[in-house]
């Protein structure tokens, strides 16, 4: 296993420090940075034996940073998906799956093709209203909890469920893809396990697919491993490389990200085109309150809706320049696309636009912003 340059300071050092000193070996001589490790197989009699098995020195790094960042061990995954995958494969036939109203499609998708094979049922609950989370807590086998959700942005009061009284061996698991663990821990909530897209803000540049899972029950953390290796779920090697060199700058981009994202969201407020703003920092979000005392930060994702139709939604993705119109989130570039065009997102607004914030110059983002809303009204 790679040894750390901190492992040991896990609890000691800020997670600002953390994402750039771990996952570092430590012997003379070593390489600074964790090599790119695109190995199969090992020489035997050392330890390691075939890397679907073992895994890698890569695998390992990124597992490291992201286990101490969300306080548990973590198990690195192909990508968010074969993460989540991974924790419905824990349960027993016949199981009740708990999910927000508001999750990520590929989540509802999954949940929807294991009902429809008999392999559980599925209930659906508004992010928000903890009391019936609190009710499900009694009998569910999984409550699947995304804070703050996609792409409605709703908080759950994680504090709240995930300490509830549970059903014996039920598992509470956390989607920490939006608020990443610098901004919330769940496990130190009281969540069994916490899940990221490392697709994401930890590899930040749009560039990878990846997931990891993190869990302080060993047996959990185990029954990952084994539900990865038979799967074959397994990260790239360069993939693996790419999320590591990503995360050491993660606290920067996403302090930036936020930045920009609570200044945008002000002036889309204000802005004669657009009906209604989601951004969980905004003293007006439904979930505000709740956000405030879960959240370190509120994140980098803003949903809006346009006072339109579809067609002009369409056509404000079509006129910006800087802000890309792509699918995905996280990364140092800004991002927007309509989600109702997405299939499976039909119900959401018409004109509900979700857009992730990077890095770019506020100021520049905000010229770019509205200049495609008022062209996309003119016609142009």
């Amino acid at each position: 296993m790679t040894s750390s340059a901190g492992s040991e300071h896990a609890k000691e050092w800020k997670q600002e420090t953390w994402v750039v000193a771990a996952g570092r070996a430590v012997e003379p001589g070593a390489p600074l940075n964790v090599p790119l490790v695109p190995a199969s197989n090992f020489i035997l009699g050392g330890g390691r034996v075939y890397a679907r098995d073992e895994g890698t020195p890569t695998w390992e790094a990124l597992e490291e940073i992201v286990g101490g960042l969300e306080g548990g061990r973590a198990v690195a995954f192909s990508s968010g998906m074969a993460a989540i995958a991974a924790v419905f494969d824990q349960l027993p036939a016949g199981a009740v799956v708990v999910l927000p109203d508001d999750c990520y499609q590929g989540v509802a998708h999954l949940a929807a093709h294991g009902a429809a094979k008999g392999r559980w049922s599925v209930q659906r609950l508004p992010v928000e209203d903890t009391a019936a989370w609190l009710g499900a807590a009694k009998y569910a086998d999984l409550l699947w909890l995304e804070s703050p959700s996609n792409p409605l942005l709703a908080v759950a009061d994680l504090p709240a469920i995930c300490a509830a009284p549970r059903k014996p061996g039920a598992i509470v698991a956390v989607d920490n893809t939006f608020a990443t663990p610098l901004n919330q821990k769940p496990l130190d909530m009281g969540a069994t396990v916490s899940v990221q897209s490392a697709t994401k803000f930890i590899g930040g540049h749009s560039d990878l697919l990846a997931g990891v899972a993190t869990t302080r029950d060993e047996r959990l953390w185990q029954a990952l491993r084994t539900a990865r290796e038979l799967a074959g779920a397994t990260p790239g090697a360069l993939e693996a490389f790419l999320a590591v060199r990503g995360a050491r700058t993660l606290a920067l981009r996403l302090e930036r990200a936020q930045h920009n994202a609570l200044v945008l969201a002000q002036r889309l407020v204000r802005h004669p085109l657009v009906s209604v703003v989601r951004y969980p920092g905004l003293p007006s979000h439904p979930t505000y309150a709740t956000a405030r005392r879960v959240l370190k930060g509120f994140g980098t994702i803003i949903s809006f809706d346009l006072k339109g139709d579809a067609a002009f939604a369409d056509a404000v993705c079509r006129h910006v320049r800087l802000i890309r119109h792509a699918t995905s989130l996280g990364a140092v570039e800004s991002t927007m696309e309509r989600r109702a065009a997405i299939p499976g997102q039909e119900h959401l607004p018409a004109t509900l636009l979700r857009l992730s914030v990077g890095i770019e110059d506020a100021d520049d983002l905000w010229a770019d912003l509205d200049g495609a809303i008022r062209a996309a009204a003119a016609g142009a």
